[in-house]
């Protein structure tokens, strides 16, 4: 099976919403984290999808899978404190509901522009080769500061890569990788791939596009509703 881990456990504070968290901010009279869960709904290669969500909004979280008919959400549980324990929690519940070697797309609730090809790349990315982290190239000089706040070093931008989402993985071997990392006491990972990569695996990527952005500040969610009316207005007037 394929499956999804959307995790929307974040209050969102660098969005500047005191009325709701950000996942739930609307465009066009939608959430944002409906527009994310979506996308995989509506993907004909996920089978299920797991949600992992602000615990006092799941209730909320609930009235709009039914709303907008989210039919393949098989549950949705408490995030935590920090993203890597929202990705915990829905890891347990998914390996509670789905086989042991189904491939988890481990996926940012305010990560709408994801796009159906780059989903596809990452499930047959992990059939390969156990794994699949989507990047994007960096399209700008890359630093290193010392702790003087000087630049110590320019890397070489070919090299560089933006690490984005999904990260996607053996659902067994990702749950198994969060236990060892709760048993080592080490709970403050940017994200899977680098839990990961601390462990020893070797990571591969599939290239997603750039406009694939998490909506994390209001400038970020005004390029959010750029990018869609842009997409419908071409559609409209067939450009």
């Amino acid at each position: 099976m394929n499956i999804a881990i959307i995790f929307a456990g974040g209050v969102g504070e660098r969005m500047n919403s005191r009325s709701k968290p950000k996942q739930f901010l609307k465009l066009h009279g939608k959430p944002i984290l409906v527009h994310t869960v979506e996308i995989f709904q509506q993907h004909e290669m996920i089978d299920g999808i797991v949600i992992s969500c602000v615990e006092s909004w799941m209730e909320y979280c609930k009235k709009l899978v039914q709303k907008y008919q989210l039919s393949k959400v098989d549950a949705i549980v408490a995030g935590g404190i920090t993203g890597q324990e929202s990705i915990y929690h829905g890891l347990i519940k998914a390996m509670e509901l789905y086989p042991r070697d189904s491939i988890a797309l481990i996926h940012d609730g305010v990560r709408p522009l994801i796009d159906y090809v780059t989903i596809a790349e990452n499930i047959e990315c992990v059939k390969r080769f156990g794994n699949s982290i989507t990047v994007s190239p960096a399209i700008e000089t890359v630093s290193i500061k010392n702790e003087c706040d000087c630049i110590e070093q320019i890397l070489d931008r070919s090299k560089c890569l933006i690490a984005k989402a999904p990260q996607s993985f053996i659902l067994n071997d990702i749950t198994e990788i969060h236990n060892q990392a709760i048993a080592d006491g080490n709970l403050q990972f940017l994200d899977s791939a680098s839990m990961m990569q601390h462990y020893g695996k070797t990571l591969h990527i599939v290239e997603g596009p750039a406009y694939n952005i998490k909506i994390t500040t209001p400038t970020d969610f005004y390029l959010f509703r750029a990018l869609v009316d842009a997409k419908e207005n071409s559609q409209i007037f067939g450009l």
